[in-house]
């Protein structure tokens, strides 16, 4: 989103291109904008306008929150004055875009950055699900060099290796960032 990359720009002028697109993919990822859509309310508004039968429960699903954010942030950026829309993405990202910060990288990419310059190698492995279709919760394990290192829950698979990896980080005491804070 343009409105996100120039409010980082604005934030932190000094960072590099690279620090800006990493800023920017965590601002922007699933988790935020599906907080977005459920601050506007709008599974519940995408819920109430769904023919009769339909199955309503998918709006329950992150990567179907995220979709509709940003769905919606087109539209007015199609349609609405500039200024408005503006407004609008930096106020419902404001949380994210105050914690962005230029070197940040996601634990995944920090994990694969430590292990290679010790020339090991991380792997995920997918080692269970739970809960229903639309409210599934996946849990992951980190292995570096064949050890298990860490497990993670989350959402998507994508979530859970996260978390993965950021117990990773933590049992080889190479840092890693706290849990993300709810923003729902």
């Amino acid at each position: 989103m343009v409105i996100v990359t120039e409010a980082l720009m604005e934030r932190h002028p000094d960072a590099t291109e690279g620090d800006l697109a990493w800023m920017r993919q965590d601002v922007v990822d699933q988790a935020h904008c599906a907080a977005v859509a459920r601050d506007a309310g709008l599974p519940a508004r995408m819920a109430a306008q769904a023919p009769p039968g339909a199955n309503t429960a998918v709006g329950e699903m992150p990567r179907v929150q995220a979709a509709l954010a940003e769905a919606v942030i087109g539209a007015g950026w199609l349609e609405l004055p500039r200024a408005d829309v503006t407004a609008a993405v930096r106020g419902a990202f404001g949380h994210a875009l105050a914690a962005a910060r230029p070197g940040h990288r996601d634990p995944k990419t920090a994990l694969q950055e430590h292990v290679q310059r010790t020339g090991a190698a991380v792997t995920y492995t997918l080692v269970g699900t739970r809960g229903p279709a639309h409210a599934r919760v996946f849990r992951a394990r980190a292995d570096v060099d064949g050890s298990p290192l860490a497990e993670g829950e989350g959402p998507s698979k994508r979530a859970a290796e996260r978390e993965a990896a950021r117990g990773a980080l933590a049992a080889l005491g190479a840092g890693g960032d706290p849990p993300p804070a709810s923003t729902s």
